[in-house]
């Protein structure tokens, strides 16, 4: 079975575009979306619709459950702007989303981690910022998977994987639409794909266990950040621009 893993659109629709052309183009049997789908600054609404139409296994990821459950003033500006712009239809599909979802036999799809859709799973955030998680922290972030052998993630927007000592394969396909974003909580830090292009993964059990491999897609990330600066965010624009937080 091929199954491509996207996550973290963050309404860009231009990249999701792309990825969807380039995953065409992969044979693949199942597309499988992480979550944290709308809320940004090109256009969570048309996004909204792209999504929706195609019908992808999807879960809800942070950003979904805060602008459904937040009041205004606690949202953060991404949230703000999706949920001004989204219809009642668009916010009805949202609510439908599972924040856990078994795609296909022995495969478990979730945001950050199965039971906290903030939590980082491959990576760990101390004083000095943001580092590479030990195999110890994500087995214990885990918690008990057994029957799957492929986890599929999101949220830090950077690709990744991790084989398990029982030799399950742990994938984050890195992010569609937001290559780069700093973050205070727990201590300030940065996550960089250090590249403008929209990600993908595809994962694939010919081998007679879960591989996976990651797609780098170009796509017009000048008409993104443009976008971005009408929405008044330049320091989007730069990340879309570069992959870098500038």
């Amino acid at each position: 079975m091929r199954i491509a893993v996207i996550s973290d659109v963050h309404g860009n629709l231009p990249a999701l575009e792309a990825v969807l052309a380039a995953i065409g183009a992969e044979g693949v049997d199942l597309v499988v979306n992480c979550g944290d789908l709308l809320s940004g600054y090109v256009d969570p609404a048309g996004t909204a619709d792209r999504l929706m139409v195609l019908g992808l296994p999807t879960v809800a990821g942070n950003h979904e459950r805060q602008l459904l459950t937040f009041p205004a003033q606690r949202m953060g500006m991404a949230d703000r702007l999706a949920r001004r712009v989204l219809s009642e239809d668009h916010l009805g599909w949202l609510r439908s989303l599972p924040a856990v979802l078994s795609p296909a036999a022995g495969v478990l799809a979730f945001h950050g981690t199965p039971g906290d859709d903030l939590q980082y799973l491959l990576h760990t955030v101390d004083p000095s910022g943001a580092r590479e998680a030990s195999l110890d922290e994500v087995v214990a972030r885990l918690g008990d998977v057994a029957g799957f052998g492929l986890l599929l993630c999101g949220h830090t927007h950077l690709r990744g994987q991790l084989r398990l000592p029982g030799g399950a394969l742990v994938v984050n396909p890195g992010s569609v639409g937001w290559p780069a974003y700093e973050d205070d909580v727990p201590f300030a830090h940065r996550m960089q794909a250090g590249s403008p292009h929209a990600w993908f993964a595809v994962a694939d059990d010919v081998s007679g266990r879960w591989e996976a491999s990651f797609h780098a897609v170009e796509y017009d990330w000048e008409s993104a950040a443009l976008l971005a600066e009408g929405f008044g965010r330049a320091d989007v624009a730069a990340a879309l621009r570069t992959g870098r937080v500038v």
